[in-house]
């Protein structure tokens, strides 16, 4: 057995605890070979080192969530239980699931050319993933980022796209500048939520673990140890594409999503996307994934739709 300590810092131990110590006892309760033991303003975790980890990650879920609301109940308690466990899946499982979602659901593989996603991401440490909307592109790179951070893989998540305006105004949208970038990043927001508790993702992101930010924002950072998504690649100049690759530090992974159907740039703008896959497609060691029509997994209407635009090209 093993043993981790711990430290409440600024909450009072009778209200971390609960009445007659009902959350520590229901965290204990879920993990029956393990020791839960409080001292002071410390607790003592013993066990074998797979519940250590997820013991600790609900500790530091609930000193979280004490300091945001001021107050931790049971149910809160067997919140961060389950999440932890419906999370907490073993790298290549023979079933495909990647990670389990916020309401219980199984997050996996749900086409052929996903399970190649999935594959090449195991294989290499730069993928291109391409393919027109629809096609889990997306979703399902979040959900490798997210498996990775919960597997102590990698300490941060950074997902990115460039803000190009899609026929409509940035200058003209209400807010600051984070209330302007925000819509642009919407969905990476829905995926994270589909695959993170509120709270939880919410402390990822304060502490910045998880950091959702414009294009413009990576130039001169070197970004270590961490699990990179570029979204929308389709929409970056071959500048922006180039400083993007080459943040890439030690102990890092990194996707680049696209879809070369649907840019945005200007007609006179060269797609970065389309550059870097013309000139890195004989390098060794990147990954390229091209998913199509046949992988849409929105509604059944999408398939159609985008075939149709294809024959009228």
């Amino acid at each position: 057995m093993i043993e981790k300590t711990i430290t409440l810092e600024n909450i009072p131990l009778p209200d971390f605890l609960g009445i007659e110590n009902k959350n520590i006892n229901e965290l204990a309760s879920a993990f029956p070979k393990s020791r839960i033991v409080s001292r002071g303003n410390e607790i003592l975790v013993k066990g074998e080192t797979p519940d250590i980890l997820q013991i600790s990650d609900i500790l530091n879920s609930l000193v979280d969530h004490f300091h945001q609301f001021g107050k931790i109940t049971e149910e809160n308690v067997r919140g961060y239980i389950l999440q932890e466990r419906q999370e907490f899946v073993p790298e290549g499982s023979p079933d495909g699931i990647i990670i389990y979602g916020t309401k219980g659901s199984p997050i996996k593989a749900k086409t052929v050319n996903q399970q190649k996603l999935i594959n090449a991401v195991h294989e290499h440490d730069l993928v291109f993933a391409l393919g027109p909307a629809g096609t889990g592109k997306t979703f399902v790179s979040v959900a490798l980022a997210v498996r990775a951070l919960k597997h102590k893989m990698v300490k941060k998540i950074i997902i990115t796209r460039p803000a190009v305006e899609a026929g409509e105004n940035l200058g003209f949208l209400p807010g600051d500048l984070k209330e302007k970038i925000d819509p642009y990043l919407r969905p990476i927001y829905d995926a994270l939520n589909d695959m993170i508790a509120y709270e939880k993702l919410k402390s990822y992101m304060e502490r910045e673990v998880i950091e959702i930010a414009p294009l413009a924002y990576m130039r001169g950072r070197t970004l270590n140890n961490a699990f990179i998504l570029l979204d929308e690649a389709q929409n970056t100049t071959p500048m922006q594409m180039k400083m993007f690759l080459t943040r890439m530090g030690p102990d890092s992974k990194m996707i680049v999503t696209g879809d070369a159907s649907q840019i945005d740039l200007p007609s006179n703008q060269k797609s970065g996307l389309k550059e870097a896959v013309r000139i890195l497609n004989q390098t060794k060691g990147i990954g390229f994934v091209e998913l199509n029509e046949r992988d849409v997994v929105r509604h059944k209407l999408v398939k159609d739709i985008i075939e149709a635009y294809e024959k009228n090209q």
